[in-house]
């Protein structure tokens, strides 16, 4: 099949291998679950970031987020295959907004972007997934991005948390 239709947002399925509709990231667990319905069909050891527990703050805190989001789209990269997610989300902006509004965060912090599941740096050869800390995407290696990209589809849900 190649990595082309992948990018492009084909998704093979398979008698064995039912659609999947949720990816669940349990960052103290350092896990990622793939589900079909409430049933997880797959499950994975990921890299998150180096930033701990909680929702991410703004930029730069290297927090992966906590939240529900949906895959925008599968990109290529320099990270082998970017699944990019919609954060900042709506409940995002609000937690950012109040916290600038309390004083809590810096005037010119900023809320921070491009947040996704991706495989590994280049400048990561070997890979040590056990101990890589990202700056808070969530990142496996190369083979397992190219299982999950066929698999997730454009649009699904994707829940991370703590």
């Amino acid at each position: 099949m190649g990595i082309f239709p992948l990018i492009c947002g084909e998704v093979r399925h398979t008698p064995a291998m039912p659609p999947v509709t949720r990816v669940v990231v349990t960052k103290s667990a350092r896990t990622l679950e793939l589900y079909s319905g409430d049933r997880a069909v797959l499950t994975y050891a990921v890299a998150v970031g180096k930033g701990g527990a909680g929702p991410k703050r703004r930029a730069g805190d290297l927090v992966t987020p906590v939240g529900h989001y949906h895959v925008v789209r599968h990109a290529p990269s320099h990270l082998h295959i970017f699944l990019e997610l919609d954060y900042p989300n709506a409940d995002d902006k609000a937690r950012f907004d109040r916290l600038k509004a309390s004083g809590e965060l810096p005037k010119g912090a900023t809320i921070g972007n491009d947040i996704g599941i991706h495989g590994p740096p280049p400048d990561q050869h070997p890979f040590k997934k056990a101990s890589y800390q990202s700056h808070g995407c969530v990142v496996l290696e190369k083979s397992e991005i190219d299982v999950i990209a066929a698999l997730v589809a454009d649009g699904t849900d994707v829940d991370i948390v703590d």
